[in-house]
């Protein structure tokens, strides 16, 4: 797998110089606890990422509700990370990599190919009786310089263009009954942008929380084989980003995310909403 890591290679590189550990454990709705958690335990040399401070700029009129930080600002966290052109990061988190997977979207946005997501997470770590500590690294800060991928993001008014265009897909990862507005436990608005597909973005892990295989995402992935531009989204823009990652795997080289997602589509009161099956 190009962007998955298994915990054993991690558990032979601890103390490697050259790779940066990000703990990207968060829950929404409790902000808080995923520093709490990392205080009081990680893998051994992993510094905290933090969903809504780091990986995500303040809520506005538009933009959903984990818009993107400033990317000057967010270039200048990831360098006091200790991360800069010449180190490999490993991302993980609890949450079936949802977290760690915005965070690899974010680096290779910001043109770093040497990022990677751990495989099952924190505590399939912790379970194999792996290094832990509560110890805080020192981190040397350097400087991270972003070469910006623009074909990687699509933006609102993108996805409202390409609407119904033969060719395009747009990917919905959220949960099937959110999809077909039965229910929406979060946004105002329940329902999905009108021609998408729905794709539950844990449907690129198997039975253990493992990562499926390439030529396991591949066959997830077989019904998009023939489109020319896939747009992804989910919710706020997080949990879209293993689906992307598992297009990546499945050697799926035109996709973007759309990274406002629906809060940031229902957020224009004129765009369309469709619910039900497509």
């Amino acid at each position: 797998m190009e962007n998955i890591v298994s915990q054993t290679w991690l558990l032979g590189q601890l103390g490697d110089a050259n790779i940066v550990i990000a703990d990207c454990r968060f829950a929404l709705g409790k902000p808080e606890s995923g520093r709490q958690d990392y205080e009081q335990g990680h893998i051994a040399g992993a510094v905290y990422v933090d969903l809504e401070k780091d990986l995500s700029g303040a809520k506005m009129a538009h933009g959903g509700r984990h818009p993107l930080p400033d990317l000057g600002a967010f270039s200048i966290l990831v360098g006091n990370l200790g991360i800069d052109g010449t180190k490999t990061v490993v991302a993980y988190d609890d949450q079936g990599g949802a977290m760690a997977s915005r965070l690899w979207w974010m680096l290779k946005f910001l043109g770093h190919s040497e990022v990677y997501v751990l495989d099952q997470g924190y505590t399939a770590w912790q379970s194999a009786g792996y290094p832990v500590t509560d110890e805080v690294p020192a981190v040397f800060p350097r400087t991270f310089s972003p070469k910006v991928q623009r074909s990687m993001l699509a933006s609102m008014d993108e996805v409202k263009d390409k609407l119904g265009r033969p060719g395009t897909v747009l990917v919905d990862s959220r949960e099937e009954r959110r999809y077909l507005g039965l229910e929406e436990p979060i946004d105002a608005v329940a329902g999905h942008i009108p021609g998408a597909r729905n794709y539950f973005w844990k449907g690129v892990l198997g039975e253990n929380g493992a990562w499926l295989s390439a030529a396991e995402q591949e066959q997830h992935f077989a019904g998009l084989r023939d489109a020319e531009d896939i747009i992804v989204y989910c919710g706020s823009g997080v949990t879209a980003c293993p689906n992307v990652l598992g297009l990546s795997e499945a050697g799926f080289d035109n996709v973007k995310l759309y990274s406002g997602s629906w809060s940031d589509w229902i957020s224009w009161e004129d765009n369309p909403i469709a619910t039900g099956e497509e």
